[in-house]
């Protein structure tokens, strides 16, 4: 695929995995480029939407029994039976052989990179799956960071790479592809979207 291609394919279900990067309590409670619960809520809904589409996981943290702590309980409580977290102790995740392994695993070229923090642990592996040959997205929204400055520099740095920004709802949205799809509805569940119950109000005034 060429460099201007990667910009215009779309994400499919057939096309992408999601890779989750150290969603962890230590780290998550240093962030202060965007509130802390929405950081979590929206994690928790790309996870719960990739895997309603069949989308898979590659998820990990680094030196969770000791520096950074746990993967924090509301995504795990979220993630498929059996999914595994790996555990790492590389600053840029795709420098551990078996996160690599993994997402050469899925067999998929497009991947959707969130993290904590979004300029490290976002932003390095997608640069570096960029450099690799594979389209990399960051969920912007699903990732978050200790500064504003902090931020406007990883975001600049990944625009700078290749790496394409966007945010989560939209990028399962673009996967989910049609509102008739069976899955429709457990995709808007998922992405809990602030203002779905106000359209589910409106759609039910409608159809009364």
């Amino acid at each position: 695929m060429s460099e201007r291609n990667k910009f215009l394919e779309p994400v499919t279900r057939e096309n992408t995995a999601v890779v989750l990067v150290d969603h962890q309590v230590g780290l998550l409670s240093g962030v202060r480029d965007i509130p802390i619960g929405e950081l979590k809520h929206n994690v928790v809904a790309l996870a719960r939407a990739a895997t309603g589409l069949g989308i898979p996981l590659v998820v990990t943290t680094t030196a969770a029994d000791s520096m950074w702590g746990p993967t924090t309980p509301e995504l795990v409580e979220t993630l498929p039976a059996g999914q595994k977290i790996i555990d790492r102790s590389t600053v840029n995740a795709w420098h551990d052989d078996r996160v690599r392994e993994a997402i050469e695993g899925t067999g998929r070229r497009k991947l959707i990179f969130a993290g904590v923090s979004l300029e490290v642990c976002a932003a390095l592996p997608a640069i570096s799956a960029t450099a690799a040959g594979y389209d990399a997205y960051v969920a912007v929204d699903a990732s978050g960071t200790f500064s504003q400055t902090k931020r406007e520099a990883g975001l600049l740095r990944m625009q700078q790479a290749g790496v394409i920004v966007s945010d989560y709802a939209t990028l399962m949205v673009e996967a989910l592809a049609d509102n008739a799809s069976p899955e429709a509805g457990l995709c808007y569940a998922a992405l809990d979207m602030p203002f779905a119950v106000l359209v589910g109000q409106i759609s039910a005034a409608y159809q009364g």
